[in-house]
């Protein structure tokens, strides 16, 4: 049997990140002069750890399939993002809404397409992730081609997409990852066949 524990530690960090996603995503909105600086660290810091999250996931063969299957690139992506907020403090705002931006616009994207494979698992919420996914690439298209305007006005925008986005991460990892504690490790067709007879 296939230990469950990186897919359980996969979920666990994926609700995390996506509660604290939502969490500043609302402070944001609420409180839109936070320091730029102490923001710029903080969305470098989730970028990475979200990355590292991603590629668990991946790695751990969650039974559809679904919430972690393009997650190996994506996180890498994510990694990298992250570290390019950190290292990058001068025009920290345009570094951050480009890095955010093209992070959840490939994350919607992705989730564009989990929604269209849990319909076809008969997955009843596959609506809700899709929906939450065009909002969050909308948001995306917005961060990265954004017209010149106030930082309270960015940071505002920047606080709805980080909300977008962990509500769209918490209905795809709540709606599609199932932790089954007797699942077998996946057969190979050989194995299968011999199975199979």
């Amino acid at each position: 049997m296939r230990s469950v524990a990186p897919m359980r530690v996969a979920k666990i960090g994926y609700i995390a990140v996506s509660a604290a996603l939502c969490f500043f995503g609302v402070l944001l909105i609420v409180k839109p002069e936070i320091s730029l600086a102490a923001f710029g660290l903080f969305t470098g810091i989730v970028l990475i750890i979200f990355g590292i999250i991603k590629i668990v996931g991946y790695l751990s063969r969650d039974l559809y399939r679904l919430a972690f299957q393009y997650d190996l690139a994506c996180g890498i992506l994510v990694i990298a993002l992250g570290i390019m907020v950190i290292l990058e403090p001068n025009d920290v705002i345009d570094t951050i809404c480009i890095a955010v931006g093209i992070t959840f616009l490939i994350d919607g994207l992705l989730k564009i397409q989990i929604s269209i494979d849990a319909k076809t698992f008969g997955i009843r919420q596959w609506w809700l992730i899709l929906s939450v996914a065009l909002l969050t690439v909308v948001i995306g298209v917005l961060l990265v081609f954004r017209t010149s305007g106030s930082v309270r006005a960015l940071m505002v925008l920047l606080g709805i997409s980080l909300l977008a986005d962990g509500i769209m991460n918490l209905t795809t990892v709540l709606s599609t990852v199932k932790i089954i504690h007797h699942q077998y490790p996946d057969r190979t067709i050989e194995e299968e066949e011999i199975f199979l007879e």
